[in-house]
């Protein structure tokens, strides 16, 4: 991750943009963390910056109990919103032991395959703990309902949109077929962060 624009319009960026919010409680009543993927600016993202903000904005607001995770990763582009692999494990690291311990599930909505195999092969030693156990993949919004209060969490149009895809082109789901189209969304990061480095 490189910084490109200051920590305080760093600061800004993630409360604008609402990629970490804690919104909405599972079916067994635990308090969501909605992370929105597409979201995350990576290019305009320091390590330190994101870690500040997840220790000061998030993590005390989680308490001590169990909680779980919904990650959208819906339009989410290697080159674009992606803190890479280093990142991720730095992270995974910052995280406190009380709140990781907190962790029961995380439900990883719209994998696409290049995630999938990842994970399977690399998810289990680069994510220590057993969080690699707790992760449940959900290819379509209407399968997160089994597991979530639909009326207690929103969802960005764009996640439906790429569910009415995933129906008339269901080989974007085994990644035998592309989802560029759904890429060319202009992405609000962009336009945000575009103004503040003006």
């Amino acid at each position: 991750m490189s910084t490109q624009i200051s920590e305080i319009e760093q600061e800004q960026l993630l409360e604008k943009l609402e990629i970490f919010k804690i919104h909405g409680r599972d079916k067994r009543r635990r308090k969501i963390l909605r992370i929105i993927g597409k979201f995350f600016p990576a290019r305009f993202l320091s390590l330190d910056v994101l870690k500040k903000y997840l220790e000061e904005k998030i993590f005390p607001r989680l308490g001590r109990k169990p909680f779980s995770i919904l990650y959208v990763h819906t339009g989410v582009q290697r080159s674009e919103n992606f803190p890479g692999i280093s990142a991720l494990r730095a992270i995974y690291d910052a995280i406190p032991v009380n709140v990781r311990d907190n962790l029961q599930e995380v439900y990883f909505l719209h994998p696409g395959l290049q995630s999938r195999l990842f994970l399977a092969t690399c998810g289990r030693f680069l994510f220590s703990g057993g969080l690699y156990g707790k992760l449940r993949y959900i290819s379509r919004v209407d399968y997160l309902w089994e597991h979530v209060r639909r009326n207690e969490i929103e969802m960005p149009e764009f996640v439906y949109d790429h569910d009415d895809d995933l129906e008339y082109r269901p080989m974007m789901d085994y990644g035998q077929e592309s989802d560029h189209a759904g890429a060319a969304v202009d992405s609000p990061v962009s336009s945000f962060s575009m103004r503040c480095i003006s």
